[in-house]
């Protein structure tokens, strides 16, 4: 199992094998990553038969920026017949699962795969527990199948609490038909993948203020409104009449660039289409001076060298907040609801709460 198997946006193959070997390379892992450009995954071939292992354990999945999703494993041929035969031969050396996810690569021929899985799932998983090699336990490796097509599959293994919180990293959420527009579960993503789930109701709460910019026609703001707090929207668009109508929600005609709250607030969302060089530097100001306490914001990306730009805007922002003196937790992920951007998360850990509305 020297071979690490990669999920992500299609066209964003290139970015994933240079985030992956850099830190292949600071682990000291011997090998190679590959990719076909639109193929929406891509693999790091190690030299070493454990290589795939050892990177996995040296590094959190969560803080990846450009995979969706990943396994150790091996690709074997199936035949049009008996594959499940095949697939339990090829597991001989594998342990015992604690849970089974079938998953294709997120492209049109991988789509075309998806009713294949769906029929062929429970008949596998039978054979898995009749041969002693899948129980339901979550502490234990899941098994990952990502079929390539009828006749190849990956056949990987990743630990639960090391990788995607769903198969190929795809969120199943639903868009809320009272929200007005679909860049609403950008920022449902961002609570789901950067803010433990039992976490919610302590820093997603009704007593909390939130400013939005950049907000019409109020995606982002729904979001918000929804958990019960009070927002500020900033745009010199129109919000949507709904929102305003939930008496939650003030709208100020202003540049999202040059405004300031007059209070601190607890959080700051951000979907304005920019460079993101300023994004960036807007996100370190607000966290830096203390006017919010948590914050997402979607950083659009260059054409070329986005891993090089999104990595260097990362650390323009923490050596930012090294010389200010303040510590901050900072996350980066490019969601499954992202396009030609990635979603940064920060929070200030060394600030008091604002005071209550």
């Amino acid at each position: 199992m020297n071979t690490l198997f990669m999920h992500c946006r299609s066209g964003f193959e290139g970015e994933v094998c240079s985030e992956i070997a850099e830190h292949a390379a600071r682990l000291n892992v011997a090998g190679y990553a590959k990719a076909k450009p639109a193929s929406a995954c891509a693999e790091f071939v190690c030299t070493e038969e454990d290589g795939a292992e050892r990177l996995m354990r040296g590094q959190r999945f969560a803080e990846l920026i450009f995979p969706r999703q990943w396994a150790r494993g091996t690709f074997i041929e199936l035949p049009e017949t008996d594959r499940i035969s095949v697939i339990l031969a090829n597991m001989a050396a594998f342990p015992t699962c604690g849970s089974l996810w079938l998953e294709v690569v997120d492209t049109n021929d991988g789509k075309e795969l998806s009713n294949f899985c769906k029929k062929f799932e429970g008949p596998l998983r039978k054979a898995l527990i009749g041969a002693g090699k899948l129980v339901d336990d979550p502490h234990k490796p899941r098994l990952l199948l990502t079929f390539k097509s009828g006749r190849e599959v990956f056949l990987g293994l990743a630990q639960a609490d090391n990788s995607a919180m769903w198969p190929m990293g795809i969120p199943r959420l639903k868009f809320p038909r009272e929200a007005p527009s679909r860049s609403t579960l950008k920022l449902e993503e961002a609570w789901h993948h950067f803010i433990p789930r039992d976490q919610w109701d302590e820093r997603l709460h009704s007593d909390m203020t939130g400013v939005d910019l950049g907000a019409a026609p109020g995606g982002w703001t729904w979001q918000l409104v929804n958990r019960g707090m009070l927002v500020t929207a900033i745009d010199n668009g129109p919000m949507a009449e709904s929102l305003m109508d939930t008496g939650l929600v003030q709208h100020l005609m202003a540049d999202g660039f040059t405004f300031k709250p007059k209070q601190p607030v607890d959080w700051m969302v951000c979907d304005i289409v920019e460079k993101p060089a300023r994004n960036a530097a807007m996100l370190e100001e607000w966290i830096g001076e203390g006017h919010c306490r948590e914050a997402v914001v979607n950083l659009k990306l260059p054409m070329k060298q986005r891993y090089a730009e999104v990595k260097r805007l990362l650390e323009r922002i923490a050596e930012g907040f090294k010389a200010r003196g303040i510590k901050v937790e900072i996350g980066c992920k490019q969601l499954y609801h992202d396009r030609e951007e990635v979603t940064c998360h920060l929070r200030r850990l060394d600030t008091k709460k604002p005071k209550s509305r």
